[in-house]
């Protein structure tokens, strides 16, 4: 045989780190939250979406929801985050972790009277933004909320009805 073998270098070249540097981040808003931009799976080799929410006390987070491919990734850096798994609502507090496994409902939002800075990790990443820019601008009024329904295959958001969130928001009011 006369095929040259490749070396190492040519076949298993290590993923390229990803950095986002603090002042370079994107950051999207609407009245509840800032959401700051990290790592979209477009610019990750290891294909991961990562960004940061902080809340407003008592701000709203995401309605009842699944993904089809992507497990969710939650850690809590400060205050509280009230949470839908299945048709379970707990608070995760500072410090706590939550990893949402595909076709699981869930919602979250800033538990009641607190305030939340959160960061979310897809994995398989996905091109997200565009999703968290789009809800910016219709919370903002600046877009219809048909284009989120519309959009729910192309960014693998799933909205689905859940009594158990409805009560926990209504208990919160």
């Amino acid at each position: 045989m006369n095929e040259e073998t490749p070396t190492m270098s040519e076949t298993n070249t290590p993923p390229a780190a990803v950095l986002t540097r603090h002042a370079d981040a994107e950051t999207c808003s609407d009245p509840s939250s800032v959401i700051t931009l990290l790592a979209d799976s477009d610019g990750t080799t290891g294909g991961f979406t990562s960004y940061r929410s902080t809340f407003t006390r008592g701000g709203a987070g995401a309605p009842a929801h699944f993904h089809t491919r992507a497990t969710e990734l939650f850690f809590v850096i400060n205050g509280a985050l009230q949470v839908l798994v299945g048709e379970e609502v707990t608070v995760l507090k500072e410090g706590d972790f939550l990893a949402v496994p595909p076709h699981t409902p869930h919602a979250f939002a800033a538990a009641p009277g607190c305030e939340a800075d959160v960061l979310f990790v897809f994995t398989p990443g996905m091109g997200r933004f565009d999703y968290l820019r789009l809800l910016g601008r219709v919370m903002r009024g600046e877009a219809d909320p048909k284009e989120i329904a519309e959009s729910s295959e192309r960014f693998d958001n799933h909205y689905v009805d859940s009594p158990a969130w409805r009560a926990a928001l209504e208990g919160s009011a």
